[in-house]
């Protein structure tokens, strides 16, 4: 198809009726997502039947892992917006320096945490423990993981690429891919199953990186066969000085924003390390179970984005606000689910990870009383990515810092001075309640900014 062909037709994202475009962009992201949770639960699952220490190392790790994460969705968040804006402008020029200038900084980013993973990962563990057997257990995670993220940040991007253009489904593709490909190496790498060597918490990650790498390659295949709005090629591998910061200028609140998660966990282990190493364990826990809830939520928002994006360009209100209400109705009905299961059986979830007795008088009251933000975090969540939508990632990472660093930590250290370790809980849904308030000032502030000139735009070109 002709780059000609594909400028003279219109994308779904501005035709398609929006329940339909949105459940059509939606769902294939949130299978992945769930995908995407399962493998994190089952990595833990395996490493926690080594030992309490080996959960506890993985754990310890998840910081820096997540701002891995954080730096390749981010970056991919300002790539994705920025792409479908300049499709719904019919600007493809402008696309395809985005798309280029997006894989360039996969690259660059790469690049820097292979040498702090190689340099670093040692004393990030010893900063927060002296039990040696988890240093070294979380030594060798963390070297693993981070010299082979090429994988990670290859894979982010170019699922942004397809998810920019609508084509949602592949994306839902590289991401069950590596998923699936994790949860099939897990035990053999780290149980020495099928002749492959005993490699232990070594191997998770080993397992993780290599299912990564696979849905990378897969990922390139598929953006130079169906892609064909933004054809990838190494010539056009040319850094743009003016698409780098506009991606940035969109991208880095988002990063901002999602590593200040690693940041808080890292405190909230420092906290609970206090009282022991099973309560940071369950804190991990908890981390790797709510990802049920929270993934398909993120599914969904990454569904939505392009499509707000691209009818901003286009200057169709009616379809923005649609979006916004039928994702914001959606996020709720999957967070109630969720706290549903967290309530009803918080012992049966914590005997995944081969929960202690000990470990369960901890867990069943945190899994409990922390999920009772997911009755708010629905809306906060999807309302968040809504201003990442129309190029304000700065009021994604206000509300951001507000949940987890000005509300969320000073209160659990302030409840960790009680010595009462269940009040370090309840942390979660109070800042949950301090951010749904900001959010819902923030979008009325957007609505009458943005959306509201949009409509009398619309209104006066129809003679309305």
């Amino acid at each position: 198809m002709s780059r000609g062909t594909v400028a003279g037709q219109e994308n779904k994202m501005g035709v398609m009726p929006v329940n339909r475009l949105l459940l059509t962009m939606s769902v294939p992201l949130m299978i992945s997502m769930l995908v995407q949770a399962l493998y994190n639960v089952v990595d833990s699952m395996f490493v926690a039947q080594l030992s309490e220490n080996a959960l506890t190392a993985v754990s310890l790790a998840f910081p820096v892992q997540n701002l891995m994460i954080s730096v390749a969705t981010g970056t991919g968040v300002g790539v994705n917006a920025l792409l479908s804006k300049s499709l719904g402008q019919k600007r493809f020029d402008k696309a395809s320096r985005v798309a280029h200038n997006g894989v360039l900084l996969a690259i660059f980013s790469y690049a820097a945490f292979a040498v702090l993973g190689l340099t670093c990962s040692e004393l990030f563990f010893r900063l927060q423990t002296d039990v040696e057997e988890i240093i070294a257990y979380g030594r060798d995670y963390m070297v693993i993981c981070s010299l082979f993220s090429f994988g990670l940040f290859g894979q982010i991007i170019l699922e942004r690429l397809v998810q920019s253009t609508g084509r949602t489904v592949y994306s839902m593709i590289t991401q069950a891919l590596g998923a699936i490909l994790n949860i099939i190496f897990d035990p053999i790498l780290i149980f020495g199953w099928f002749g492959f060597p005993a490699m232990g918490v070594a191997g998770a990650a080993a397992a993780t990186v290599f299912g990564q790498i696979v849905a990378m390659l897969v990922g390139v295949v598929i953006n130079q066969k169906k892609n064909v709005e933004i054809p990838l090629s190494l010539t056009a591998l040319r850094p743009d000085g003016r698409t780098i910061r506009d991606i940035y200028a969109i991208g880095v609140p988002s990063i901002i924003m999602s590593s200040i998660g690693s940041v808080m966990t890292f405190g909230m282990n420092q906290i609970l390390i206090g009282f022991s190493t099973t309560a940071a364990a369950v804190f991990g826990i908890y981390f790797k179970l709510q990802s049920f809830a929270f993934m398909p939520v993120l599914g969904l928002n990454n569904g939505m984005v392009p499509i707000i994006a691209y009818n901003y360009g286009a200057r169709r209100p009616e379809r923005i606000v649609r979006t916004i209400w039928l994702s914001v109705c959606y996020a709720v009905l999957i967070m109630l689910l969720s706290l549903a299961v967290f309530h009803l059986i918080p012992d049966q979830l914590l005997l995944i990870f081969n929960a202690s007795d000990h470990m369960l008088a901890i867990g069943v009251p945190a899994l409990r009383i922390i999920s009772l933000s997911f009755l708010l975090a629905g809306f906060t969540v999807v309302i968040s990515s809504v201003f990442q939508a129309f190029a304000h990632g700065m009021l994604s990472m206000i509300l951001s810092l507000v949940r987890q660093l000005v509300a969320l930590l000073p209160l659990a250290f302030l409840f960790s001075l009680t010595g009462n370790l269940e009040l370090i809980w309840w942390s979660f849904p109070l800042a949950e309640l301090v951010c749904a308030v900001l959010s819902a000032l923030f979008l009325i502030r957007l609505n009458r900014t943005e959306i509201a000139p949009l409509r009398r735009a619309a209104e006066q070109s129809s003679g309305v």
